[in-house]
């Protein structure tokens, strides 16, 4: 039998045509996250439709990390970057977007999102001094601590993609009402379980928790660090112990990504629990996702303030 030159052509291409419409489609968007709390935000507000790069994870200390190639190579690729703001990543962030030529991201455009522009901040200080230490201009970056900061810049995260890519804007908006319905139930739950530790007096070895005490009702009669970012010396540990007789604390709060050591030797020698908060996703085992961050940073705080 003969073929035809369009019949062969047609029969070879079959296999090929078959791959191609069972491979996945790309994602529409290439999300840039500074940090895992919006990278997990991203993915829940674009869900297939992003693919999403962090740039740390939660044993890192954000203010500290290196402008590297390959960091530059992913911002040169983005399509939106997003990053706390309010100077957290002023070492690093600016030198990425510097270097990476990548003019959809640059501050000031859409492509450019500052999670830390969506809520109000905390102790925004009222004259600036390098003296004082690590100090934000704009306040306390350290914003994904309370839940009700995810709500809010989820809220203006959503239209963002939907803006980025305005093909699949039905599917975004879809994404942001089925996490916002699921958050404002969390935070209900959370609200409630939290409220024995209303009132509770904290230590904390750096002044990273501000906003999760706010959302808590938490009083911070300490700090470790004796300026942000400076590490506590022996001496000014003993200091903090002194103060605390009259001034008790029921525990002492640090972060996954920091030195236990000065916590510890609080914890040993004033006699409190030491508490090792997950701080983001992916800083404890439970904290696997935004909703494994909340739930697991109550229950260790909860577990610390039993009798």
């Amino acid at each position: 039998m003969k073929l035809h030159r369009s019949s062969i052509a047609a029969w070879l291409a079959a296999p090929l045509l078959s791959l191609l419409l069972a491979a996945p489609a790309s994602a529409a968007l290439r999300v840039f996250a500074c940090e895992p709390e919006w990278g997990a935000l991203a993915q829940e507000l674009g869900g297939a439709l992003v693919d999403v790069t962090v740039a740390t994870t939660a044993l890192q200390d954000p203010h500290q990390i290196q402008a590297k190639p390959s960091l530059i190579a992913r911002t040169r690729n983005a399509d939106l970057v997003l990053c706390t703001g309010a100077e957290l990543e002023i070492g690093w962030l600016p030198q990425l977007l510097q270097q990476s030529g990548n003019p959809k991201v640059q501050a000031g455009q859409p492509g450019n999102f500052a999670a830390a522009d969506f809520v109000p901040k905390l102790e925004v200080p009222t004259q600036l001094d390098r003296a004082q230490g690590d100090v934000h201009a704009a306040g306390n970056p350290h914003i994904q601590t309370d839940p009700r900061n995810i709500a809010r810049v989820a809220a203006a995260l959503g239209p963002r993609l939907a803006q980025l890519d305005p093909a699949n804007a039905a599917e975004y908006a879809r994404l942001q009402a089925d996490f916002g319905k699921r958050w404002q139930e969390a935070s209900a739950r959370w609200d409630a379980k939290a409220a024995p530790l209303k009132g509770s007096t904290v230590v904390s070895q750096h002044k990273g928790f501000a906003y999760l005490y706010d959302w808590l009702g938490l009083k911070e009669v300490a700090v470790l660090e004796p300026k942000p970012g400076i590490e506590p010396t022996v001496s000014h540990l003993q200091g903090v112990q002194a103060a605390l007789k009259s001034n008790p604390a029921r525990m002492v709060i640090y972060a996954a990504y920091q030195d236990p050591r000065p916590s510890e030797w609080l914890s040993k020698n004033a006699g409190m629990p030491a508490v090792k908060l997950p701080f983001t996703v992916g800083g404890s085992d439970g904290a696997k996702n935004l909703f494994g961050l909340f739930d697991d940073t109550l229950e260790r705080l909860l577990a610390a303030a039993k009798p």
